[in-house]
């Protein structure tokens, strides 16, 4: 059993809460990432996990064990962090024993975790050199191995893929998805990069101002948004959410009313730009925008100047400054309370 579990963690500066009565669940074996934007407090929760700040009310159990108030040292975790953390001065090897060494665990078992871990990441050629003899790509190797010699049953990672570019992150994410699914290790990750959580976690908890805006699967989060916000975060590009009578005005075929019979005013409707067509009729829009990406292009528009976003595959036939008709399958329209921002079924 490797679970961690926050019911009603709470961790507050000065009165003002950084995480806000946050309560959620990993489940053994699963990657779970922690997502939002800058300052949503998910790096503080794994913070709060890892033992490196004190929470300020609430708990905090790994392995069914409360360990709230323990020590870094006793709760069974390992961390990558987003610097990778290597000293410099030591070589490949001793960088990836380092902490087993200051645990006393004896070398015969440090060289046997060595060799397996460098094995499992093809650092075995790289063992004898420095830190700044290494890409970006294999300090983040080296960083991981210090996590697999460990041998914990849960590893938390801090945005480990921040600093590498575009496409050495496809890469890494998906050695890091295969190496935690091979080593069945429980894994929480925390990232700013929807598509990262999107393609790897098996649960994804949304965040925002220090709360959890929703958690569940990831495609939990992409066909049902519990709010504007997981709508516009999740998807990209993000879904087109506006209010329902400016669609109506600009000639959405529409009966007059939303779901459950309620008035236009104060609800806002949100189409996935794969969703939108342009049609001969429907809501009047004007092109702001082309870009064209090879498989597909991507049209902004503007709705009675809010913006709209389609996505056409191919290269679509349409002019910047031009008029367009944008229309949808009625199923495929989510709806939202303006006021509460909640989804309405």
């Amino acid at each position: 059993m490797a679970e961690v579990e926050l019911e009603e963690v709470t961790k507050s500066w000065g009165g003002a809460p950084a995480v806000d009565r946050v309560s959620f669940s990993a489940r053994t074996g699963d990657l779970v990432a922690l997502l939002g934007p800058s300052g949503c407090g998910k790096s503080t929760t794994l913070r709060l996990i890892a033992g490196l700040e004190t929470a300020s009310s609430g708990t905090i159990r790994i392995a069914g064990r409360d360990v709230t108030a323990r020590p870094p040292a006793t709760r069974g975790v390992s961390m990558v962090f987003q610097n990778y953390a290597l000293f410099p001065h030591l070589t490949v090897a001793e960088n990836i024993v380092f902490g087993l060494k200051v645990r006393d665990v004896p070398k015969a078992e440090r060289e046997a975790r060595l060799k397996r871990a460098a094995g499992i990441l093809g650092l075995e050629k790289l063992l004898d050199r420095k830190p700044s003899q290494l890409s970006g790509g294999q300090q983040q190797r080296v960083a991981l191995g210090r996590a697999i010699v460990a041998e914990t049953p849960v590893c938390l990672m801090d945005e480990p893929l921040s600093n590498l570019d575009a496409q050495l992150r496809v890469e890494m994410r998906r050695e890091i998805r295969a190496l935690q699914k091979r080593l069945g290790m429980t894994m929480l990750y925390v990232t700013h990069d929807q598509v990262e959580a999107m393609t790897m976690a098996d649960q994804v908890v949304l965040m925002k101002d220090g709360r959890i805006e929703q958690d569940g699967p990831p495609a939990e989060l992409y066909e049902s948004p519990a709010t504007i916000f997981t709508a516009r975060f999740v998807g990209t590009p993000p879904m087109n959410v506006l209010p329902a009578s400016v669609l109506a005005a600009a000639g959405a075929p529409m009966a007059g009313h939303g779901p459950q019979g309620r008035p236009l005013g104060g609800l806002a409707i949100g189409i996935r730009p794969e969703d939108a067509r342009l049609a001969e009729t429907g809501a009047e829009a004007t092109v702001a925008a082309v870009e064209y990406l090879g498989a597909d292009t991507l049209v902004e528009a503007r709705v009675r100047d809010h913006p709209f976003i389609v996505r056409l595959p191919g290269r679509a036939a349409v002019d910047v400054g031009g008029q367009i008709r944008l229309a949808w399958e009625p199923g495929r329209a989510h709806w939202f309370d303006l006021s509460s921002q909640r989804r309405i079924a």
